[in-house]
């Protein structure tokens, strides 16, 4: 069965989640933005193994951590789709306008689109592309604990900001309802900040979406 903890890292408190499969101990790391000592010192804590890098999503916060983490250990970068090329081409510039500490751009190893699957040990997730944060957000869901790593797609009352370059507020909620809700009302969400909350919950009070 998978299981996963959650640590939030940089000043951003982004939600970085590691992820494993309790019958391999064989671990991915989600949004790996900063704190990388942190992060290391957590998986060594928890056991595993840790054998690949998923991204939701490019901006810094979520990815700044990604190049350092996989040369390292020679971990694989899956994710995110095409759309978010550019915003990982312009990582190095991102770490100088937030004052966070420089990132560096990389290649995905394996480039995701909607309708995917990815996999670690025994455990398998499905991958929906969800743009309107960003054109190239995914999204990774976990039917098995009903669980699913949202990024900075929804939050627990809100929802993500679609002001920054290629954002998309149509796109987002378009993303929200016809690929998050059809996950199921009792699915529990880990967004990219805060705490975590359920799609039902989210349906009936989210000022942004309830009612949908």
């Amino acid at each position: 069965m998978l299981h996963y903890q959650t640590i939030p890292v940089t000043a951003f408190q982004q939600n970085c989640s590691i992820v494993w499969c309790d019958e391999t101990m064989k671990a991915a790391i989600i949004d790996p933005g900063g704190d990388l000592d942190m992060l290391l010192d957590a998986v060594q804590k928890l056991g595993v193994t840790l054998e690949q890098i998923w991204l939701t999503h490019a901006h810094i916060d979520h990815a700044g951590g990604t190049a350092e983490l996989s040369q390292q250990l020679g971990l694989p970068i899956i994710g995110p789709h095409p759309g978010d090329q550019f915003w990982i081409d312009g990582l190095p510039l991102q770490g100088q306008r937030f004052g966070l500490p420089h990132a560096e751009s990389f290649t995905p190893t394996r480039w995701l689109h909607d309708g995917d699957t990815v996999s670690i040990g025994h455990s398998t997730l499905q991958v929906r592309h969800c743009p309107g944060h960003t054109p190239g957000h995914v999204v990774f869901h976990s039917p098995e604990i009903q669980r699913a790593f949202v990024g900075d797609v929804l939050f627990a009352g809100s929802i993500g900001r679609t002001d920054f370059p290629q954002g998309n507020h149509e796109q987002l909620i378009a993303s929200i309802t016809q690929r998050l809700w059809p996950m199921g009302d009792d699915t529990v969400f880990i967004p990219g900040h805060g705490p975590e909350s359920t799609f039902g919950r989210e349906r009936k009070t989210n000022p942004f979406v309830g009612g949908t």
